[in-house]
């Protein structure tokens, strides 16, 4: 695998800086859903392990909609990941070339996935309480 060490010019050194911490900060972000997601799966295991150990049946549905939401996000976290190193590469070859164009498809579909997976949490909220 051919490694690209190339030197950067001075001109385009920030560029090439402020491109990582975007990669960077859309890895955090990822990590943060799929940690959002573990915990979700997780909380609802606790809470039926819980009314096992007392005897009692906890309030909840038992098709099980918290296991599938924690699992998209997991999965969701997991895309962003691969996403976000596609774009950061595609980022640094051009700015590599000298001719660098921004798209938002990336944060666009990043953000109706967020927002239709807070919709299921909140319709799944509302539905056990």
């Amino acid at each position: 695998m051919k490694q690209d060490n190339r030197a950067v010019t001075g001109r385009n050194v920030g560029d090439h800086l402020a491109n990582e911490r975007t990669f960077l900060a859309w890895i955090r972000t990822s990590i943060g859903i799929m940690g959002f997601g573990f915990v979700v799966v997780k909380f609802s295991l606790f809470i039926k392990q819980i009314g096992a150990a007392l005897g009692t049946k906890p309030n909840m549905p038992s098709h099980g909609y918290s296991e599938v939401i924690g699992i998209l996000l997991v999965a969701l976290g997991g895309l962003m990941i691969i996403f976000s190193y596609l774009r950061y590469n595609n980022t640094k070859k051009q700015l590599d070339n000298g001719d660098y164009f921004h798209a938002t498809s990336f944060v666009k579909i990043t953000a109706v996935f967020i927002f239709i997976s807070s919709i299921l949490l909140l319709m799944y909220l509302i539905k056990t309480t």
